[in-house]
């Protein structure tokens, strides 16, 4: 079986409808093929879509599904500037460490799954730095996998500013996994 290729398809108007654009590979600046983006179809691949171009501001993951209208991604407005994809490549492993200060200090906790509400499993809602060993995550600004999303890739955050927040307050956090 041939694998299958990279596709996320972008529409200007909700429920898939309107001028729309197919995209397969990564895109810094997505605003001359439509003017705004009220549904999407993931047909392969996690994607990652920014509402800014270069890959700025609010990020929304997106696994392989539909997404009749902006709300259905969590998004805060219907502005999708760039996108990027990646591969369910972990292996099925997923590990990751946060630390309750800067440079990988103070108090640590090893997670190998998703985590609802930060508070009730860590007694802290504030994670200033990270490292991501295996797989892709996903941190959200609230519990229950609610608010700003960061996408999370194997490596060292050694402060919050590295994964593009403006505060160290993270609610839960989930695996990125190809449902």
């Amino acid at each position: 079986m041939g694998k299958v290729k990279k596709k996320i398809i972008f529409y200007e108007d909700r429920n898939f409808q309107g001028r729309h654009y197919e995209c397969s590979t990564d895109c810094a600046d997505l605003h001359s093929y439509f003017s705004r983006c009220n549904s999407i179809r993931v047909e392969s691949d996690c994607w990652v879509v920014y509402e800014k171009p270069n890959y700025m501001g609010y990020q929304y993951v997106l696994s392989r599904g539909e997404y009749p209208d902006y709300q259905r991604w969590m998004g805060f407005n219907d502005s999708i500037r760039s996108c990027r994809t990646y591969p369910y490549s972990s292996g099925g492993s997923y590990r990751m460490k946060i630390y309750e200060r800067p440079d990988f200090g103070g108090q640590m906790m090893e997670f190998t799954d998703d985590c609802p509400s930060v508070h009730d499993r860590f007694r802290y809602r504030d994670i200033h730095s990270c490292h991501v060993m295996d797989g892709y995550w996903t941190f959200y600004e609230h519990p229950n996998y609610r608010g700003r999303q960061y996408f999370m890739r194997p490596g060292e955050y050694k402060r919050f500013s590295d994964w593009g927040a403006t505060c160290p307050t993270i609610g839960s956090f989930r695996r990125v996994m190809d449902f």
